[in-house]
Formats: C-alpha cells, sequence, structure tokens
C-alpha cells in the first residue's frame, strides 16, 4: 500500500542557486547532501519539506524542456500551506517571481504559482474547510 510521496526529484543548472532558492526564498530546510564516490562533488541535495518528504535536486541539468500548456507529462509540484496569503507575501519578500496573484482555485482551495531558477512550476495552496480536497480527505477517511 502507498503511503504517500516520497519525493520529487528535479535536475537544475546550478544546484547551489536551485537549493538557495528552496531553502533561502521558499523556506524549506536542506535534509542532507550525497557525493560522488569518484570525485566527491555534490552528487544531489535534499530538500526536507515534510516528514519523509524531500524534494532530491541533481546537478548537471543543460537541456532545458520548456512546458507547454498542453505538454504531455509532468506538470507541477504543489506543497500545501496554511495560510497561503501570508507565504504568498513572504516569499514575494524574498524574491520569489509571482506567476499568479493569489486566488481561490476551482475546487475552492486559495492558491498562488511562481517557478524556481530552472522554471519549474510550482503552486502553493491551502485548503479550507469548503474546498473539495478537504471534502474527498473526509469522505475517503471515512471509509477507512
Amino acid at each position: 500500500m502507498i503511503t504517500r510521496i516520497g519525493h520529487c526529484a528535479i535536475r537544475a543548472r546550478d544546484i547551489e542557486k536551485t537549493a538557495h532558492f528552496y531553502t533561502a526564498v521558499l523556506g524549506m530546510q536542506e535534509a542532507f547532501r550525497m557525493f560522488d564516490p569518484v570525485d566527491g562533488t555534490v552528487a544531489s541535495i535534499h530538500i526536507y519539506v515534510a516528514p519523509s518528504q524531500f524534494i532530491e535536486i541533481f546537478p548537471h541539468g543543460s537541456q532545458e524542456c520548456p512546458l507547454k500548456k498542453d505538454s504531455i507529462g509532468h506538470s507541477h509540484i504543489c506543497y500545501e500551506v496554511d495560510d497561503a496569503a501570508a507565504y504568498c507575501a513572504l516569499v514575494c519578500s524574498r524574491g520569489a517571481p509571482l506567476d499568479s496573484e493569489l486566488k481561490r482555485g476551482a475546487s475552492k482551495c486559495i492558491q498562488f504559482w511562481t517557478h524556481d531558477p530552472d522554471g519549474n512550476s510550482i503552486e502553493f495552496m491551502e485548503l479550507p474547510p469548503d474546498c473539495l480536497q478537504v471534502a474527498a480527505n473526509n469522505r475517503i477517511a471515512s471509509r477507512q
């Protein structure tokens, strides 16, 4: 049985710059680094999101894959926050680009969007009691 999403992996053009964005701008914590056993260079940086949930950043990205509205495959990652308005103000004050204003989504969640230094699209979402995600959580939990 699947219990949660363990990590999201991304390849960065500049691993230190990307790690800085997730830690200093978004406020996450660096969990650990792994090193190449041959030359000792950074092989990956793991950013802590929540218990047992990480962002795994790999170096040496060199070819951009521009995402289009109708692209097949990975589209974005979403992080749940407890106060979308406050978090939006915080990350914008730290220099995060704002790709969409704070708004109520189709599911009635409160959301805004940004992107990391490599252009990976990031959604932040607050789940108020009347949103579809909370209703689904409650409905599915009651069956278990």
